[in-house]
């Protein structure tokens, strides 16, 4: 899979760390001055909106997309029909960013960061497959690429992240 702008994905069991590994990745990043969005894939239905708000009374109305735009945000709310692929959100939406931190798409042939917890699990989730770079966990999986233990500072990581050559 190819793309413009850097995609990484943190991956991993419930529990297992990813979305604090996410934040922490992310707010390094910021110190750094780089532009970063984030995708958080869900297997379950969910909604942005809040019941009763003008936005929401758009969609009920059967918009097909709702754009709500202040000074300083904007949020855009489609209808799809189904699931987008990961390589349209980014190429549609995210082209104006230096790198995206995914959160989930295990499946996805896109370089892979798992959190890992050996509580949680013996195993890792991406244990074979060929793009998992890296491990973030309390326990070295030794399975012969780099690991990162749970404590160690969020730079380290970030410099391997930022070192890490990128399909193009």
């Amino acid at each position: 899979m190819k793309f413009k702008v850097p995609v990484v994905s943190i991956v991993g069991r419930s529990n297992s760390g990813k979305t604090t590994l996410l934040v922490k990745l992310v707010k390094e990043l910021k110190s750094r001055n780089y532009k970063v969005a984030t995708i958080k894939h869900s297997h379950h239905h969910f909604e942005l909106d809040t019941e009763g708000k003008d936005s929401w009374l758009h969609t009920q109305a059967g918009a097909d997309a709702v754009v709500v735009a202040s000074q300083n945000m904007i949020g855009i709310m489609r209808q799809a029909p189904k699931e987008l692929p990961l390589t349209e959100i980014i190429n549609t939406y995210l082209q104006d960013v230096d790198i995206i931190v995914v959160e989930g798409y295990k499946t996805e042939a896109i370089p892979k960061i798992e959190a890992f917890r050996s509580e949680i699990s013996a195993e890792l989730v991406c244990r074979d497959d060929k793009n998992l770079i890296a491990v973030v966990g309390d326990k070295n999986p030794g399975i012969g690429i780099p690991f990162f233990h749970i404590d160690d500072k969020v730079s380290t990581i970030v410099d391997f992240l930022l070192n890490y050559k990128f399909e193009e």
